[in-house]
């Protein structure tokens, strides 16, 4: 069973009203009113496109870019091409299935990538597409072996998939034969979300819904190692969730990770040792500069991490509970989209808040993303925004 924030939000409520859905005492817990700030520079909406968003489902679909072009889905099945410099659509199609006597809507889940040749798409009925980048023309379509949240990785003649279910599998990437699979132990509750893999010297190397980081040979699937970040613990079946979520990010001869009511580790690439430990809980991607991990906590809080050992440098407490998107650095800012819709600036070096601004009433999930000096953010209707800060 996969809870998403939107299952943390009631669980809050049921705790104001002095109510349990697991047994025993919930704390309470209060959400953070946006923020108040004198903006320090102005902020530029440059275009704005859209696509047919869903407000009611937790959507984890956001925006890719390859070259001069952002590409976008809806869960309906909607896919666009858009301009990166003038939002202009290059290509729209819907791959949702209709007859004569029955409609059927893709359920894109959140699964999106981009390479030289196809824009890649997963979705929640376990189907992978792949459309030719410059038309949209589907080139083929694949069932895999579960749900697809997770990014699909293109590497050389491969595309990594990983599904809701732990299976990681190995597809031919220009005819989505499955060439080999593997499968990850998945406890019977986890969170909403899946770790995209990295690709690092022939491995893929991702976390899973178990408390663990994974390294897996690309060509056929062999597991590498396997390292534990994250232990179930506590009472409640809440407290014993230790998904690891986040893409990991490798850098030299160090993985860096972070789980669910676990740690943020630095792992050694070679064999998955841990070189050092932090504890903080996490299920959010890190944005990463030459020294720092910049990563939002799961209590919202938004801290800045030494890569040398973990220590804190700053911590930002102002957005308790506001179910803050992942963060990305945008110039010297630490960007981040909350579930109001409000889009904020972080000063790099010491967390200040310097600028916000409305971009949507319904809400932003999907990671912001940083191409060409610009700003581009998916809100949850599904309209498309391009900023720039002046």
């Amino acid at each position: 069973m996969k809870l998403s924030k939107n299952f943390f939000t009631a669980v809050l409520m049921f705790s104001l009203a002095g109510c349990s859905l697991f047994g025993g005492e919930e704390e309470i817990v209060q959400v953070s009113p946006s923020p108040e700030v004198n903006n320090q520079f102005p902020i530029q909406q440059v275009w704005k496109n859209s696509t047919s968003g869903n407000t009611h489902i937790y959507s984890l679909l956001g925006p890719v870019n390859y070259d001069n072009a952002i590409y976008v889905a809806s869960r309906s099945g909607q896919v666009k091409a858009v301009d990166l410099s003038s939002g202009k659509t290059l290509w729209d199609v819907n791959l949702s299935k209709s007859s004569l006597f029955s409609s059927q809507t893709a359920l894109f889940s959140g699964g999106m990538s981009a390479d030289d040749k196809y824009v890649y798409v997963g979705s929640e009925r376990a189907v992978v597409y792949a459309l030719d980048r410059n038309t949209g023309k589907v080139v083929w379509e694949k069932s895999v072996k579960g749900e697809v949240l997770a990014r699909p990785v293109a590497f050389e003649d491969k595309l990594i998939v990983h599904t809701t279910n732990g299976a990681l599998q190995g597809l031919n990437r220009d005819t989505g034969d499955n060439l080999w699979d593997v499968s990850l132990e998945v406890p019977p509750l986890s969170l909403r979300g899946n770790s995209t893999p990295i690709i690092a010297h022939g491995a893929a190397i991702l976390g899973d819904d178990n408390g663990r980081v994974n390294a897996y040979f690309i060509k056929d699937g062999q597991l590498i190692w396997q390292q534990r970040i994250s232990q179930p613990s506590g009472s409640t079946e809440i407290a014993k969730l230790n998904d690891v979520d986040s893409t990991p990010v490798v850098e030299g001869n160090l993985v860096y990770s972070v789980g669910y009511n676990g740690n943020v580790v630095a792992l050694n690439l070679s064999n998955g040792q841990i070189v050092w430990r932090k504890q903080l809980g996490s299920t959010h991607s890190f944005a990463v500069n030459s020294d720092r991990l910049f990563v939002v906590d799961q209590d919202d809080n938004i801290q800045a991490l030494s890569k040398n050992g973990g220590a804190e440098l700053w911590k930002q407490s102002d957005f308790l509970h506001r179910q803050l998107t992942d963060p990305v650095i945008y110039q010297n800012y630490i960007v981040i989209g909350d579930f109001e819709g409000y889009l904020y600036w972080l000063n790099i070096e010491n967390g200040e808040l310097t600028a916000k601004t409305k971009v949507n009433s319904s809400g932003l999930i999907s990671k912001p993303l940083v191409a060409d000096n610009k700003l581009i953010v998916q809100a949850k209707d599904g309209d498309i925004y391009a900023f720039t800060k002046n």
